[in-house]
C-alpha cells in the first residue's frame, strides 16, 4: 500500500467542546478522539490522526503507507488547542505510522510515536499500528456480581503476576502469549483458591527489564505477547473463572526514549522542564507535570481507559510516594519547594484526588490500590473528609517488619517482638492489603524461603508460618507469583519460574498450604468481613516475647464467626501452652501448617480441644494447647 495524497482536514472527531475540555484537564476520555481512529467519511473509508504538540511548526503523519515521507501527508492545527489533526483515505487497521514533529524551538525535529496509540510494533521497533478495539465480550455475569466481589468486606487475596516469566514455552525459552496464559494461568489462580490476579504493567514499555514501569504506551497492551484483542481475551476468559483483575498503573514517570513521551514537540510537553521537579534521580526517567491541564486529561483519559475498554476491576497506582513528596529521593537543594515552602507535590495530590473522585464515579465496583511506602496519612479515606480517596493501600511498614522479623534465627526472635505487634497500633488507620510482592524478591533480596534461617526444613516452616501469620492478619493479602512454592531463586523476568520444584515435596507443602490458606480465608467470614474494622481483631495475648508466641481473635459481624490463631515463631514445641478463649465447648483445630501434608512434623491437637472453665488471658475459658514448632494453628469453636 502507497498512498500519496496528502491528509485532508475536513474530517474532525474532536469538538470544541472537547477541545475546551482538553485544555481545561477535565477531558477524560480523550482517548475517543486522539490518537488514530478508523473512520468512514462521504463513503471513503481512512484514518484519522490526532496529536497534541502545541510547539510544532509543523507536524506530519508517515508510516508504510507513505514510505516514510516525512513530508508527505501533513496534519493540520486546531487554532489555539495546540492539536494536530488530519485524515488520511484508504489507510486501514495495521498501518504502521509515526509522527514528525517540526518545532518552533531551534528547528528541532523528532519522530514520535502516538502516546495515544492502541497498538504499537514489539519492540525494539518502535512505530505505532492503526488498530480498533471491537471485541465480543462474554464476562457479563462477572461484571454483574464485581461489586461484591471487590468489597471492603469481601475476601481478596491476589495473586501477583508478570506476564512474561510466570510461565514460558520450554523449547525455545519465549514468553506465553495473553492467550495460550488465559487458560493455565485461570486454571492454576482458581486451583490455589486467589481471588484476584494482578498484572505487572502491561502498557507497552520499551525497556522489557523495567518488568513494564518504565511506560511509554499508555494507552496500549504491550504487543511481546499478542494484540489488543489478545489481552481482552486474557481479562475476559478470567472474569470468565470468576478472577477479578488488578493492572499496575504508572502515572508517576516515564523513560527518556527518544519516540516516546520526554521533550515532544520540542519543549518539555509532559514533564517539567527543571530537572529538579521533572527528573527522577532513581529511576533516571523524567515525572509527569500535573499541573498542566493537558497533562491531567491524558492521564486520566488513560486510568479510564483501562476501566472502560479493558474491563479492569482495579488500577494499582505505582510510586504514590514519589509523587506525593517534591524532595522524594533528593537532597537539600536538588528539590523546588511549593507556594507554601513546603515540600508536598499539592499539584500531584490534587491530580490524585480527582483521579480516585472520577473512575470511582464512573466505576463505582471498582478498587484503586496506592503503593505509598510513608506515613502520609488517609490515603485510602474519602477525598470529602480530606483523605487520597484510594480503595486500599500497601502496608509496606507490615511487609518490611514482618520480614525483618522472619530473617532473625529464633533464638533471636524474642528481642524483636515488637516487629510484629507494632502493625496494630496503625492497623485500621487505613484500608490495608498486605503485600508480599515482587519488589521484595529482586535486586539480591533472596527469594522468600531464601530469607528464612535454619535448615532447608526449617526455611520451609518459618515460610508456612509466615503465609499464616499473614492470613491471620487484618487486611487483604498480595502474593508474587513462585513464594507460594518456594521458589529458592529470587525472580528472573526473562525466565520462567521453577515449577520443576514441585517435583519435591517441601514445595508441594508449601503450595498447598497456601491453596488452603485461601479456601480457609475466602470461607471463613471472621478471617476478612471485618478487614478495616477493629471490631474485626483482638489480641489473646502479644506480649509473650520469652516465648515468641502470638494469639489473636478474628471476628466477623455474626457471633459465631470467631476464629482463633496461634503461632509459635521458634523451633520448640511448646506442650500445654493456655490460651484464654470467650466461650467454652470444643474448639475444632482447623489449620496446622506443621501438618504433615504440608511438610511438616505432623505435631498438633488431634483435630480439636474443649475448653476448660479457666480464666486466662482475662477471658473465663481456656485451651490447653500444643504448639507445633515453627507453625500457625488456628481454631474455631464447633
Amino acid at each position: 500500500m502507497h498512498i500519496t495524497a496528502p491528509a485532508r482536514h475536513d474530517v474532525s472527531l474532536l469538538s470544541d467542546q472537547d477541545l475546551y475540555l482538553f485544555n481545561e484537564g477535565s477531558h477524560y476520555r480523550l482517548y475517543e478522539k486522539m490518537g488514530a481512529h478508523l473512520v468512514s467519511t462521504k463513503g471513503e473509508q481512512g484514518a484519522y490522526f490526532a496529536v497534541w504538540a502545541p510547539a510544532a511548526r509543523e507536524v506530519f503523519v508517515m508510516g508504510d503507507f507513505n514510505g516514510w515521507n516525512h513530508r508527505s501527508h501533513p496534519l493540520h492545527s486546531r487554532g489555539t488547542s495546540g492539536i494536530w489533526e488530519g485524515f488520511v483515505p484508504g489507510l486501514g487497521k495495521g498501518a504502521l505510522y509515526k509522527f514528525h514533529i517540526y518545532s518552533h524551538h531551534h528547528g528541532y525535529r523528532v519522530d514520535k510515536a502516538d502516546p495515544f496509540g492502541f497498538f504499537h510494533e514489539k519492540p525494539p521497533r518502535t512505530a505505532s499500528v492503526v488498530w480498533d478495539l471491537s471485541y465480543a465480550w462474554h464476562d457479563q455475569e462477572w461484571l454483574g456480581k464485581r461489586r461484591e466481589r471487590n468489597s471492603l468486606h469481601a475476601p481478596q487475596a491476589v495473586y501477583e503476576v508478570h506476564l512474561g516469566s510466570w510461565m514460558r514455552a520450554p523449547e525455545h525459552n519465549s514468553p506465553l502469549s495473553y492467550r495460550d496464559t488465559a487458560p493455565r494461568l485461570a486454571e492454576y489462580v482458581q486451583k490455589m483458591g486467589f481471588t484476584h490476579v494482578e498484572f505487572l504493567p502491561v502498557m507497552e514499555h520499551p525497556f522489557y527489564g523495567s518488568w513494564g514501569y518504565q511506560t511509554s504506551g499508555y494507552f496500549a497492551p504491550t504487543s511481546r505477547y499478542g494484540t489488543p484483542q489478545d489481552f481482552m481475551y486474557l481479562v475476559d476468559y478470567l472474569h470468565q473463572h470468576d478472577i477479578g483483575v488488578l493492572l499496575d498503573w504508572v502515572p508517576s514517570h516515564f523513560p527518556s526514549d527518544a519516540h516516546g513521551l520526554a521533550y515532544f514537540d520540542g519543549t518539555h510537553l509532559f514533564e517539567h522542564a527543571d530537572t529538579r521537579q521533572g527528573f527522577h534521580p532513581d529511576w533516571k526517567t523524567h515525572i509527569f507535570n500535573y499541573g498542566r491541564n493537558e497533562v491531567r486529561s491524558f492521564l486520566m483519559s488513560s486510568a479510564m481507559f483501562w476501566l472502560d475498554k479493558y474491563h479492569a476491576d482495579g488500577l494499582r497506582v505505582d510510586a504514590v510516594a514519589s509523587m506525593l513528596y517534591l524532595d522524594y529521593s533528593r537532597h537539600q537543594g536538588e528539590w523546588i519547594p511549593n507556594r507554601y515552602g513546603g515540600r508536598e507535590n499539592l499539584q500531584a495530590i490534587d491530580f490524585l484526588r480527582r483521579f480516585n473522585e472520577e473512575v470511582y464515579k464512573e466505576h463505582p465496583d471498582i478498587q484503586t490500590v496506592a503503593e505509598e511506602s510513608t506515613a502520609w496519612t488517609m490515603v485510602s479515606k474519602p477525598t470529602y473528609l480530606g483523605g487520597l480517596g484510594f480503595g486500599l493501600k500497601w502496608d509496606m511498614g507490615w511487609m518490611h517488619d514482618t520480614l525483618e522479623y522472619f530473617s532473625h534465627d529464633p533464638i533471636h526472635r524474642i528481642y524483636h517482638h515488637n516487629q510484629l505487634t507494632f502493625r496494630m497500633l496503625y492497623g485500621f488507620t487505613e484500608n490495608f492489603l498486605l503485600p508480599l510482592s515482587h519488589d521484595e524478591v529482586v535486586h539480591g533480596k533472596g527469594s522468600l524461603v531464601g530469607k528464612m534461617p535454619g535448615d532447608d526444613w526449617q526455611k520451609f516452616a518459618n515460610l508456612r508460618l509466615l503465609f499464616g501469620y499473614m492470613y491471620a492478619q487484618p487486611g487483604k493479602k498480595l502474593l508474587f507469583m513462585g513464594g507460594e512454592f518456594g521458589q529458592w531463586r529470587e525472580w528472573a523476568h526473562d525466565t520462567s519460574l521453577d515449577w520443576n520444584l514441585l517435583n519435591w515435596s517441601n514445595h508441594r507443602g508449601a503450595q498447598t498450604w497456601v491453596e488452603v490458606l485461601n479456601r480457609l480465608y475466602r470461607s471463613e467470614r471472621a478471617l476478612h468481613e471485618l478487614d478495616n474494622d477493629p471490631a474485626g481483631f483482638e489480641w489473646v495475648d502479644c506480649n509473650d516475647a520469652a516465648s515468641s508466641v502470638v494469639s489473636l481473635l478474628r471476628k466477623g459481624r455474626a457471633a459465631e464467626d470467631v476464629v482463633l490463631i496461634v503461632c509459635n515463631f521458634t523451633p520448640v514445641p511448646r506442650v500445654g501452652y493456655r490460651v484464654g478463649v470467650p466461650s467454652g465447648g470444643h474448639w475444632r483445630e482447623l489449620l496446622n501448617s506443621d501438618a504433615k501434608e504440608y511438610g511438616g512434623s505432623g505435631m498438633g491437637n488431634f483435630g480439636g480441644v474443649t475448653a476448660e472453665r479457666m480464666p486466662v488471658h482475662g477471658r473465663p475459658y481456656a485451651l490447653n494447647l500444643t504448639l507445633p514448632p515453627l507453625a500457625a494453628v488456628f481454631f474455631k469453636k464447633g
